[in-house]
């Protein structure tokens, strides 16, 4: 096995969507009625906490006022404020609004990581890591089919 054939291999791994949630929300959908909502970028990331490709996103790059919502439930979970470039490929940011998201243990394969989902409806929208800037140190890696941008 070659050098590309493991990093392509690595990369699909972590793309692979991880089994369904046990906790309940606030806003619970049947499968079949978070399809007919969601498009399928949206239901693979949010529903089966799929990962997209870096870069792929136009979110990752829209640095305008406004505030980021929750694709699923439409509840604003970031501020423009608090986004910044790192570099990966992924909307960041280095807080949350109050009282928007949700964490969970997310261990596998590749270690041990912090979930982070809305915690209105449980949509993924990515992972926290403490690699992020002041003052918050933290780094909230999302995907930008998760979010839906809402100018100011």
């Amino acid at each position: 096995m070659n050098r590309r054939t493991l990093m392509i291999s690595a990369a699909a791994l972590l793309a692979l969507p991880r089994a369904g949630r046990t906790e309940s929300f606030e806003i619970a959908l049947t499968e079949a009625e978070w399809r007919k909502k969601l498009t399928d970028q949206q239901y693979y990331v949010l529903r089966e906490e799929g990962t997209e490709r870096a870069g792929s996103h136009k979110l990752d790059k829209e640095y305008g006022a406004g505030t980021y919502h929750c694709a699923g439930c439409d509840l604003a979970v970031f501020s423009s404020q608090a986004k910044y470039d790192s570099g990966t490929g992924w909307p960041s940011f280095w807080d949350p609004l109050p009282n928007a998201i949700g964490t969970k243990d997310d261990s596998g394969l590749f270690g041990s990581r912090t979930e982070v989902h809305c915690r209105r409806c449980g949509g993924h929208f990515g992972h926290v890591f403490n690699d992020g800037p002041k003052p918050t140190g933290l780094r909230y890696c999302l995907n930008g089919a998760a979010l839906v941008f809402k100018p100011a």
